[in-house]
């Protein structure tokens, strides 16, 4: 009976360490801490919170997701955290601007990470950039641009806020003054509501999130896109019609590649790779939640799921551009 009993118990061990689950066993009753690179309440801050509320559902071991904002230089601060010292084990992942690899590529000098080691989770939608402007502003139409003055708030050296006008003044010689020091796009959106800033540049998911309704009643006028073709449904031309030069076309390309990363999660360097699947699983799982979904539908916003895989891919093909178009492009766009 002895040995029947040894042989039982250890039978149950064997079972017990066959259910084991070391990514369960890693999570289980831990915090995991969220790095986003701007302010509360902003558009990119909003995404991942709303991410964060339903990935522990699907991450096993149920952790709890806690979101620490880390804004400030474009979030290139947030971005070098993560890169150079945030644990890297899973238990800290992040949010990062979809235009800092772009900035990488630049070599911009504040930049202290290599946009290929991040580990992508992935992006939950896909937005185009447009420039618009107040009602009233006195440009009612991107032609407008090239005889009359629009002023637009700036959020900082290395954000799309500052750098898409710039780079369209000199380029192609729209006539863009920005007004810099707002920090943030949210705090140009107040400007332009007190009148102090006329337009901005930024994603159109953004602005019908945080301004619903203004492009349909007219109080926002929809100048133009930045993608190749013109995004449907806005009545607007896209930036390329008015390249006169193959020059031009491939920078606007390159300055607007950004775009496709949408709004990348990712997980510092050498987190190990089961923990990477189990938050890349997470990050679909949390994006394909009724609740979330519904949530997302509420808050106006729209769901387009970018693999971690796609991700890395696209941000390695950015990182072979060319040197002299990567060299111009820098130029323009400071």
């Amino acid at each position: 009976m002895g040995a029947v009993r040894l042989c039982a118990a250890a039978l149950a061990l064997l079972a017990c360490a066959a259910r084991a689950d070391p990514i369960e066993d890693f999570y289980r009753g831990r915090q995991v801490r969220a790095v986003i690179g701007n302010e509360a309440g902003g558009d990119y801050d909003q995404w991942a919170r709303l991410i964060l509320r339903y990935m522990g559902r699907y991450l096993p071991g149920n952790p709890v997701f806690v979101v620490q904002n880390m804004p400030g230089a474009g979030q290139i601060i947030a971005a070098n955290h993560l890169y150079n010292s945030a644990e890297r084990d899973g238990s800290v992942i992040g949010m990062i601007g979809r235009n800092l690899p772009y900035l990488a590529l630049l070599k911009e000098p504040n930049v202290r990470f290599d946009p290929r080691g991040f580990h992508y989770l992935g992006s939950p939608e896909l937005s185009g950039r447009v420039c618009v402007a107040m009602e009233g502003a006195g440009v009612r139409g991107a032609e407008d641009l090239f005889e009359r003055e629009l002023i637009t708030g700036g959020a900082g050296a290395g954000t799309a806020v500052t750098a898409t006008p710039n780079l369209l003044r000199r380029l192609l010689g729209m006539r863009f003054k920005v007004v810099e020091g707002y920090g943030s796009a949210a705090n140009v959106m107040l400007a332009m509501e007190r009148g102090e800033a006329q337009g901005i540049c930024q994603t159109l998911a953004a602005l019908r999130a945080t301004r619903a309704g203004w492009m349909e009643s007219g109080r926002l006028k929809v100048l133009f896109n930045l993608e190749r073709e013109p995004a449907p449904g806005l009545n607007a031309p896209s930036i390329l019609a008015f390249a006169k030069t193959d020059e031009q076309r491939r920078i606007l390309s390159l300055f607007n590649s950004s775009v496709e990363l949408g709004r990348p999660m990712v997980a510092p360097p050498g987190v190990p790779p089961a923990r990477i699947a189990a938050l890349r699983m997470a990050f679909a799982g949390a994006l394909g939640d009724p609740d979330l979904r519904a949530e997302a539908a509420r808050l106006r916003f729209e769901i387009t799921h970018v693999s971690g895989e796609r991700l890395a891919e696209l941000v390695a093909d950015l990182m072979e551009t060319p040197d002299e178009t990567v060299r111009k492009t820098a130029e323009l766009a400071r």
